[in-house]
């Protein structure tokens, strides 16, 4: 394996922190190189409308303001390739990314690969999910259900976060958890079980998201685990809330991470790492906000750090 020439910057994953990132650097004449997962654009382009980004008083489509930032970024000199990356290397000067056989050396590193929302697998979900009626943060479209029954999946803190964000906007709030109790703190189990639009469903597991041949969700099949019974819960909105899978695994054995599995920047900072020159932004490495607004200012204070750095080691 012949070595290729080094990158200024390499930046791993094209979500908002990504391409934020990419933009910042892009314009500061590092010339980066943005690499490209499965899903380009993350998981905003599976949203069909985003209202609480600053900038779109009428909202705007998730594909859309991903398109928006990759031109923006591709306008100032960023190139982008498709690549995988499976194994890093960060001891010597020129960083080392592995892609299958391809390697990919840089001075200075932005991880930027997002988390994974876990989904529960059952019928209908995937056929449902992004503006059908199935989605994985009521932050983001919690107002799209204005005076409808929605559930929620997830027994967590999460979980109990989503349900009472939802009674500002849903008439009923079903909760289904597989226990007949929260595993939330208790000031967060006892705030959603007391709360008069939220219905917690206890025992109870999810079967199938109905609404597949109408292209919109229209209930929920759920079975109680001691009695077996089936029953839908009759709702136009399912907030699966069982927690994200960070995309840190190719990067576990050089970066430190929390018990979560996310990674967790050195004191004082939210995107530095232990690393020089290698840092994180977006939801990789933040498991409370998960906003595309803060994962963009991760990767403008990530692409700051890195050119601040670069200028500092320019000679090395």
């Amino acid at each position: 394996m012949s070595n290729p020439s080094v990158e200024n910057v390499v930046i791993v994953g094209t979500g908002c922190a990504g391409l934020t990132a990419a933009i910042y650097t892009a314009r500061a004449n590092l010339n980066p190189l943005v690499l490209e997962g499965p899903l380009p654009g993350g998981q905003l382009t599976t949203t069909s409308e985003v209202e609480n980004f600053p900038g779109f008083p009428a909202g705007v489509d998730g594909f859309q303001l991903m398109q928006n930032l990759r031109e923006q970024a591709t306008k100032f000199g960023t190139r982008f390739e498709q690549a995988l990356i499976d194994r890093v290397d960060f001891t010597s000067s020129s960083r080392k990314l592995y892609a299958g056989d391809r390697l990919i050396l840089a001075r200075a590193v932005i991880i930027a690969t997002g988390a994974s929302p876990r989904m529960t697998g059952i019928p209908g979900e995937k056929e449902l999910y992004g503006g059908k009626g199935v989605t994985t943060c009521a932050t983001c479209d919690g107002a799209f259900y204005r005076k409808m029954d929605v559930a929620v999946i997830g027994g967590g803190d999460s979980a109990a976060e989503e349900a009472l964000f939802l009674t500002r906007f849903a008439s009923k709030v079903y909760l289904v958890h597989r226990r007949d109790t929260l595993r939330a703190s208790k000031i967060m189990a006892d705030r959603a079980t007391s709360h008069p639009k939220i219905q917690p469903v206890w025992n109870s597991v999810p079967v199938a998201v109905e609404g597949v041949a109408q292209g919109a969700v229209s209930g929920l099949r759920v079975r109680h685990v001691q009695t077996g019974t089936e029953t839908v819960l009759p709702i136009k909105g399912l907030f699966v809330a069982i927690g994200h899978q960070p995309n840190t695994g190719p990067f576990a054995a050089v970066l430190d991470l929390d018990e979560g599995g996310y990674f967790k920047p050195i004191a004082g900072s939210q995107v530095k790492t232990k690393v020089p020159g290698v840092y994180v932004a977006g939801d990789c490495a933040d498991h409370v906000y998960r906003q595309a607004i803060t994962a963009a200012g991760m990767g403008c204070q990530a692409a700051i750090e890195a050119e601040r750095w670069l200028a500092e080691h320019s000679h090395e």
